[in-house]
């Protein structure tokens, strides 16, 4: 991927960040989970963020800490029809449209962060048929692989295709500046692995969405 077409977007302490819209683009939801106040994480979202909108991608940020999802207690399709809260509602309709989606894979002693854990449980069948791929990371030499392990199994069982290519940035403070800019040689690696990443979630993402509309899912 060329340096010249890659612009890091700003750190965001937001929910939703929207990309270049296009009519024809990929529709991609990143989800990122860490509430901790010093988040390092936040490198690699906008690191992946950046990437995709330089393909022409139409890509949002889904933030857990912004939205500020109350820990699971009924799941939105638990809800009567049209009582679920607003930010549920919400969220649901952005699930469902979107064609693709990537985690951002924090890992909290061998395991996943509870904060992403927690807002992707709220939701089940609208993530069905859809590919996803997971980014990991860590501030050690190991960048999440515990973590990304686990969510193999988790995006599987929630009904996702995942991708056989995924990121692991680690320690992540000597890969992305806090812009989300690749630094040093771990970041020139990063550059390597990410064009793979994003071919292969983008081939997945075409081929769903040619077989939905050629045929309806069978549930």
């Amino acid at each position: 991927m060329s340096r010249g077409a890659f612009k890091p977007v700003a750190d965001v302490d937001y929910c939703i960040y929207s990309g270049v819209k296009s009519a024809m683009a990929n529709r991609i939801l990143v989800f990122y989970g860490s509430y901790r106040s010093d988040r390092m994480g936040i490198r690699l979202a906008n690191y992946v963020l950046a990437g995709f909108r330089a393909r022409g991608d139409n890509i949002d940020l889904i933030d857990a800490k912004a939205i500020g999802l109350p820990m699971l207690d009924r799941m939105y399709k638990e809800y009567p029809k049209g009582s679920a809260p607003a930010i549920l509602e919400n969220l649901a309709t952005q699930i469902r449209s979107a064609d693709g989606f990537i985690f951002i894979a924090g890992e909290y002693n061998w395991g996943v962060q509870p904060g992403l854990k927690n807002l992707t449980d709220h939701f089940l069948e609208e993530w069905f048929w859809r590919p996803a791929a997971i980014a990991s990371y860590s501030g050690g030499r190991l960048a999440g692989a515990h973590a990304a392990t686990a969510w193999h199994g988790i995006l599987s069982e929630m009904g996702m295709i995942v991708v056989s290519s995924s990121l692991s940035v680690g320690p992540i403070s000597r890969t992305l500046s806090d812009k989300g800019e690749p630094i040093g040689e771990n970041g020139k690696h990063l550059e390597d692995t990410f064009v793979g990443f994003a071919d292969d979630l983008s081939w997945w993402v075409e081929a769903a969405k040619a077989q939905r509309a050629k045929k309806a899912p069978p549930y």
